[in-house]
């Protein structure tokens, strides 16, 4: 049957320098293998499918995949949707948008032009182990002693996440991906007062995750979501800042991080490239 489709992108105010995700919004009735075979099929890093929710505390259920299977949780899916459903005509019940996903409620706020999502608690925290950094660094062509920090920082996703020095030595990094294996692995460096002529872009990001079939993420809105816990549990970083990804790929991704004492939000432009219907 023909069921309404955008592709939207996520975590960019130009059109097609974000990340784009795949949203059916009439998701009802379509099995698991069904969504499974049409996002490895868009062959985007997350397809998302859009439900009635089980719970009168959400507005709607999210699942979503990608090529390589179903995740609990993913933040520009999340922004994506939402815009998604909102353009669709919908309206939330309270004054934020509550999304039921693998993880639970994650609630979604419109914060101007942007849409930002409530950072989810960490599942897993603290440092990665010595070998598994040193197996991981040896896959990036990281020097042992370029790595100031690595976090676990598991929101759903089994990110880890390696300081580097700088946000230029991030985009530096060449990964094996074969031998990255099935390592989500996430990279953070700072950038000294900011990028020029944007003096609120803090980090450089990247995301690489082959394991699932994204060699390279362009822009990820659960892996800037754990780094900002982590960043801001330790003191390391103000109570707002942007991180830029996508950079290495092409993508000018601006990832928005507010601490506002009782939330980290997580958030970002979002705009509807390709609207239309799909066959499911």
């Amino acid at each position: 049957m023909n069921r309404r489709f955008a592709q939207v992108d996520v975590f960019s105010v130009v059109p097609v320098a974000g990340n784009p995700v795949a949203v059916v919004i009439d998701a009802d009735g379509i099995d698991d293998d069904a969504m499974a075979a049409f996002a490895r099929w868009t062959n985007l890093s997350e397809t998302t499918f859009l439900l009635p929710p089980t719970t009168e505390a959400a507005d709607y259920r999210l699942r979503i995949f990608t090529p390589g299977g179903e995740l609990p949780f993913a933040g520009h899916p999340t922004l994506g949707s939402a815009h998604a459903w909102l353009e669709a005509g919908n309206e939330p019940k309270g004054e934020r948008i509550v999304q039921e996903c693998g993880v639970g409620l994650v609630e979604v706020r419109r914060d101007g032009a942007r849409l930002a999502f409530a950072a989810p608690p960490l599942t897993r925290s603290g440092p990665v182990d010595r070998d598994t950094v040193r197996e991981v660094a040896a896959a990036l062509g990281v020097d042992m002693s370029e790595v100031v920090a690595a976090q676990w920082v598991v929101n759903g996703p089994e990110w880890m996440a390696l300081m580097l020095g700088s946000g230029r030595r991030v985009l530096e990094v060449e990964p094996d991906m074969a031998a990255l294996g099935t390592h989500n692995v996430g990279l953070v460096g700072p950038y000294d007062g900011g990028l020029p002529g944007e003096p609120e872009v803090r980090y450089e990001v990247r995301a690489f995750v082959p394991g699932v079939g994204v060699p390279e993420d362009p822009v990820t809105g659960s892996l800037n979501a754990g780094i900002a816990v982590w960043l801001r549990g330790a003191g390391l970083a103000p109570e707002s800042y942007v991180a830029a990804q996508g950079t290495a790929l092409g993508r000018s991704g601006r990832v928005h991080i507010i601490d506002d004492g009782t939330d980290i939000w997580v958030g970002g432009a979002a705009g509807t490239v390709i609207a239309g219907t799909v066959v499911l």
